[in-house]
């Protein structure tokens, strides 16, 4: 996670007057977890950071979204681009690796565009967990393979192949290979679009 994500973590942990501990109990991590993950000493996982951000009712594009171009004072305020380079992608990186980079130059209010990344060994929960979230994803496997749990049933994700499903279903995603699987996700609002609580991307 950038330095500027972990404040914005922070932020919202102080403006729901919780502590340390009380956050982190309520997530299931310890309090040093939680500090350590604050403070840019450690990463989290795909699953704990979800836990925070319901817990917080913060989405996941209040921190990804990165500081606005600086201008003159008294000059117009420049349009923002719609393009957006490589370099420029708000990046979020997890405890596995695993990296999620928005596509967008903002927060967008219909869609969350991601380019995914699970390096191998790697999953959205350490510890084997499945997770639900608001809206529909929809997955396209562009290089290696990527096992996807859903429900009672698995799918074996290879280049090329595409999967989608209501995020209300119990998922998991595990790259059991031995390179990289890098995809595009798209998650689309359900009960409500990003920003708004309870939004938060795929797993």
């Amino acid at each position: 996670m950038e330095p500027e994500a972990r404040a914005r973590l922070r932020a919202a942990r102080t403006a729901a007057k919780l502590s340390v501990r009380e956050l982190s109990r309520r997530v299931g991590i310890s309090p040093s977890m939680l500090s350590q993950i604050e403070n840019g000493h450690s990463e989290p996982s795909v699953a704990t950071l979800y836990s925070l951000v319901s817990e917080l009712s913060i989405s996941f594009d209040e921190l990804l979204a990165r500081p606005g171009v600086k201008h003159r004072p008294g000059s117009p305020t420049p349009s923002p681009s719609p393009l957006v380079a490589p370099d420029q992608r708000a990046l979020l990186v997890m405890d596995s690796g695993v990296t999620w980079e928005r596509l967008t130059p903002s927060p967008d209010p219909l869609v969350n565009a991601l380019l995914v990344t699970y390096p191998p060994g790697s999953s959205s929960s350490t510890n084997g967990g499945l997770m639900t979230h608001h809206g529909r994803e929809y997955g396209f496997l562009m290089s290696g393979r990527l096992t996807v749990r859903l429900g009672f049933e698995t799918y074996n994700l290879e280049p090329g192949s595409s999967i989608s499903f209501d995020s209300a279903v119990p998922h998991l995603y595990v790259n059991e290979s031995d390179e990289p699987a890098r995809g595009l996700w798209h998650v689309v609002a359900g009960c409500g679009a990003p920003g708004t609580e309870g939004w938060v991307p795929t797993g």
